[in-house]
């Protein structure tokens, strides 16, 4: 990815899960996280909901260095401002056409085990890449199937006991201990991490190509 080197790339994610997948695919990074409403109004589906939000969040981190670049003295930080591009990302699981954020305390994500233990369902993460100079917005989201054991009560409050849950949608981590509550998945499984690297590297390409297009360069 030469070209992507010549910009500026900020997640717009606090999540140290996607910091690591960044640092794994050999970019240079900043992290501005967004602190947007994540409340969504209306959505045509589940991966809209997720796109809406990466999209929402990109854009705001976009705004405030695009004013931050304005305000600076003319020179290498408006030029980082101007030339960056920022990836929003939102993950969501998705059973029989609900959302399941993240759990509000033990008791909802109890719940949420509960509704996913032996059952298949989706796992959505939505990448959004914002190019702060042209506008340039590309976005796609992409599905990963989990299938759940059949896991008993005791181990079900022994992993809400753990603390891990609650700052998972759906109330688990692949990665850590919540991996054991996994049967099997289909599909990618850094999607469900919360970061799909090979669609963040499609979307940081395409997104330089169509800039360049626009008549603009990093630099």
């Amino acid at each position: 990815m030469g070209a992507v080197a010549a910009y500026r790339i900020i997640l717009a994610s606090g999540s140290p899960r996607r910091r690591e997948i960044m640092t794994r695919m050999g970019l240079a990074f900043t992290v501005v996280t967004s602190g947007v409403d994540e409340t969504v109004e209306s959505y045509d589906d589940p991966p809209d909901f997720a796109l809406q939000l990466a999209r929402r969040k990109a854009l705001a981190v976009a705004a405030t260095e695009a004013a931050a670049g304005a305000e600076a003295a003319a020179g290498t930080e408006a030029g980082f401002a101007r030339d960056a591009l920022v990836i929003g990302c939102d993950t969501i699981v998705e059973l029989d056409g609900n959302i399941l954020g993240k759990p509000t305390d033990e008791q909802d994500a109890t719940r949420m085990l509960r509704a996913l233990r032996g059952r298949t369902h989706r796992v959505i993460t939505a990448v959004v890449v914002v190019h702060g100079e042209s506008g340039t917005d590309l976005g796609r989201s992409t599905t990963t199937a989990v299938t759940m054991r059949d896991f008993g009560d005791d181990e079900l409050a022994a992993y809400v006991a753990s603390g891990e849950p609650f700052d998972k949608a759906g109330s688990y981590a692949i990665q850590g201990a919540g991996g054991a509550l996994v049967a099997h998945y289909d599909g990618a499984y850094d999607n469900v991490v919360g970061l799909p690297a090979d669609v963040v590297a499609a979307l940081l390409r395409d997104a330089t190509a169509a800039a360049s297009s626009n008549g603009r360069s990093a630099g």
